[in-house]
C-alpha cells in the first residue's frame, strides 16, 4: 500500500494545526487527526456553486464571493457554472492553504486561480461580507464544516442571527446565499429564515453517482420585499 506523507502543516489563527497530507494522486487536508476534506470526494462541493448558479438564474456579470478555497472544488464548479463574465473573489483565512493550492496541490488546481475574473483575497470572509464595495450577487459558504463548525470557533459569526443579517444586506435583491454544511442543522434553518431568506434544503452525495456521506447544501433567496 502507498503510505501517506504529511507535506506541510501550519497553525491555525484561533489554535489547531492543519497538516496536508499525500498519497499517490490523493490529497487530505486534516486538523490534528480528523480528516476535514479530501480529493477523492468533490461532488458536494462543486453543488455548492452548481445549485447557486441555478437558482440564480443566468444573472449577467455575477459578483460572487466563495468563503473558503479547500482544494478549489467549489471554486472550479463556479468557473463553469456561472454566467460569462463573472466575477469571483475567493476568501481564505488561512494564508497556507493559498500557498498549497499553488505549491503541492497545484496539479489538482491547474489554472483556476489565474483566470481571467478570479481574485484571491487572505482574509475573513466576514470581513468581506461587512465591507462590500459593491453588493454581491452570490454568496458561497463552505467554511468549518457548515454551522456546526470544529476548527475555529471565530466561523460561528457567519451562521448566527447577526452573521446571516450582514450577508442578507451585503447580497442584491434576489441574490443567493448558499451554505454548505456535514449535516442537517434545524435550528440554523429557522435562523436562516428570520434573516430574511426564503431556503431551500438539498441533500447530496459527497462522491456524486459514487455514493458517500450525504452532505447537506442551504440555497437562501434574498427576498425581493426586503430591498435596500
Amino acid at each position: 500500500m502507498i503510505p501517506w506523507i504529511e507535506l506541510d502543516r501550519t497553525a491555525l489563527p484561533a489554535g489547531g494545526e492543519l497538516r496536508l497530507m499525500r498519497r499517490g494522486r490523493e490529497y487530505v487536508i486534516k486538523l490534528g487527526v480528523a480528516e476535514l476534506m479530501t480529493s477523492r470526494l468533490s461532488a458536494s462541493e462543486e453543488a455548492l456553486a452548481t445549485l447557486a448558479a441555478e437558482k440564480l438564474g443566468g444573472r449577467t456579470k455575477p459578483r460572487v464571493l466563495i468563503g473558503g478555497l479547500g482544494m478549489g472544488f467549489t471554486l472550479r464548479a463556479a468557473q463553469g457554472a456561472f454566467a460569462v463574465g463573472a466575477q469571483i473573489i475567493v476568501a481564505e483565512l488561512v494564508p497556507a492553504v493559498v500557498r498549497w493550492a499553488r505549491g503541492p496541490m497545484a496539479d489538482l488546481f491547474g489554472r483556476s486561480l489565474d483566470r481571467p475574473g478570479v481574485t484571491i483575497v487572505e482574509a475573513d470572509v466576514a470581513t468581506l461580507i461587512r465591507t462590500p464595495k459593491t453588493g454581491y450577487d452570490a454568496i458561497l459558504l463552505d467554511v468549518d464544516n457548515g454551522p456546526e463548525g470544529m476548527t475555529q470557533a471565530v466561523n460561528d459569526k457567519l451562521y448566527a442571527p447577526k452573521g446571516l443579517a450582514t450577508a442578507h444586506t451585503a447580497l442584491r435583491p434576489g441574490g443567493v446565499l448558499a451554505v454548505w454544511s456535514q449535516g442537517p442543522d434545524a435550528p440554523f434553518v429557522k435562523r436562516f429564515e428570520k434573516a430574511g431568506f426564503s431556503v431551500e434544503e438539498k441533500r447530496v452525495r459527497a462522491g456524486g453517482v459514487h455514493g458517500g456521506p450525504r452532505h447537506v447544501i442551504w440555497l437562501g433567496v434574498r427576498r425581493e420585499s426586503d430591498g435596500r
